[in-house]
């Protein structure tokens, strides 16, 4: 039955449209894209720049419409396709704006681009633009199903760490923070407390899912689902990521639970004849295409999120293999970076903080983080250069807190950064945290 799966198209095309409009309302549209003189950029993708003049705003307006055609189920695939390239396209421009649950949209829509969502309550339906049949291969509900269930357990794994099991580090710093809260404000400033959010998180992470695929457990499992993502709602503000996740987690439930619950609510629906495929003598080689594709598009998800493995140190410090990798709300950094301009020819040497090329966002996300560190260095370099200065020695003092331990040098001050190449190689001029507890 093709019903849950219009649910969850339904639901993330309103969240798609209420991020639209939160991007609006905010003015985080100007503040993001146009202000900034300068944006960071992912690896290999430096073409993705913003539109000029209005441009982004009509990218925006596009990406709204896409979400509002999305939920209405018309020209879906078209749609989903167009709010695919429009989002992605956003999220590259800049990394300053990197978010996990971003992300997961981009991988969401792609996924969702070849799977029939709107075989069920939908407009393409109702025009006749699609089959007549109301229900859907298996293997698009599974396919959401692993897309949702991987944020979990790869979220989970990471919090297998010493700050966060023995510590209770970041938790026991930003729960300290909330002691304004009604009731239980007073409390947040336990360290027994921060202990339990801790190992609470990590056993919801590791474990939902396997709660969520068993029958018996699953209405007890979404109601956990509901209260952990309302709470991390209103302790950590983070946008729509909550919201997605408890939409997502409704494809676990049987796929006519929706026409269930409208039969309690106006009466009994006829459900549509659900079919069997081990009746089928054999798979066709399109089924056989679509199982691989799948399995190659899974694949790739569960070796990026290992990938630090090949990096020395510990990734939270260094930030390789950081992104792409489900790691939530995991470490508290703060840093400060002042870069040595050397000529290298007078030996003149002056001092440069980023603000003076970058927006406030852009130097508090960017102070912790060595690519970022790096391509500032470089901005910095090209400026100098445009000034006369030929071919001017970078050198960064970069200083960073991870978890509430003391500042520790993250950069080598020695080594000049405006000679340094943003590769996907480790990035031998990061000091590696000498702390041998953090490598873990």
């Amino acid at each position: 039955d093709g019903a849950s799966l219009a649910v969850f198209r339904i639901l993330f095309g309103l969240i798609g449209l209420v991020t639209v409009a939160r991007f609006f309302a905010y003015d985080w549209i100007d503040q993001l894209y146009i202000a900034p003189a300068h944006h960071f950029s992912y690896y290999g993708f430096s073409w993705v720049q913003p539109w000029p003049g209005i441009g982004m705003y009509l990218h925006f307006g596009a990406l709204g419409l896409a979400s509002i055609a999305i939920a209405l189920g018309y020209r879906y695939r078209l749609a989903m396709t167009l709010f695919f390239l429009l989002f992605t396209y956003a999220e590259l421009i800049d990394k300053t704006t990197y978010l996990n649950h971003y992300y997961w949209v981009s991988l969401a829509s792609f996924a969702a681009i070849f799977l029939p969502l709107n075989r069920v309550w939908s407009l393409d339906r109702a025009a006749g633009r699609v089959s007549d049949s109301e229900t859907v291969p298996v293997l698009a509900l599974w396919t959401l199903r692993a897309q949702v269930g991987i944020v979990y357990i790869f979220a989970g794994i990471a919090k297998l760490n010493s700050d966060w099991l023995f510590e209770a580090q970041p938790l026991h710093i930003w729960l300290s923070a909330k002691t304004h809260l009604p009731l239980i404000g007073p409390l947040m400033n336990e360290l027994w407390m921060a202990y339990a959010f801790s190992w609470g998180g990590a056993v919801f992470d590791l474990t939902i899912v396997g709660w969520l695929l068993w029958r018996r457990s699953r209405p007890f499992a979404y109601l956990f689902v509901l209260g952990f993502h309302l709470a991390t709602w209103l302790l950590f503000p983070i946008g729509v990521f909550p919201w997605l996740m408890v939409s997502g987690t409704l494809l676990f439930f049987a796929p006519a639970w929706p026409r269930r619950l409208l039969a309690r609510v106006v009466g009994r629906p006829q459900s549509p004849r659900t079919e069997a495929g081990f009746g089928s003598p054999r798979l066709q080689n399109w089924q056989h295409v679509s199982i691989a594709l799948v399995i190659a598009f899974f694949a790739v998800q569960v070796i990026v999120p290992f990938r630090h493995i090949a990096y020395p140190g510990d990734t939270r410090w260094t930030e390789e293999g950081y992104r792409f990798s489900w790691r939530v709300l995991l470490t508290e950094k703060t840093g400060f970076v002042e870069f040595r301009v050397v000529d290298p020819e007078t030996r003149q040497t002056w001092l440069v903080t980023p603000d003076r090329y970058l927006t406030p966002l852009q130097v508090e996300r960017s102070s912790f983080r060595p690519d970022m560190i790096l391509a500032t260095a470089q901005i910095v370099a090209d400026d100098f250069e445009s000034q006369g200065i030929t071919e001017p020695e970078i050198y960064a003092d970069a200083f960073v807190t991870m978890n509430g331990r003391p500042n520790q040098r993250l950069v080598d001050p020695n080594v000049n950064l405006a000679e340094a190449r943003d590769t996907l190689r480790h990035k031998n001029w990061i000091i590696r945290y000498s702390d041998a507890g953090s490598n873990d």
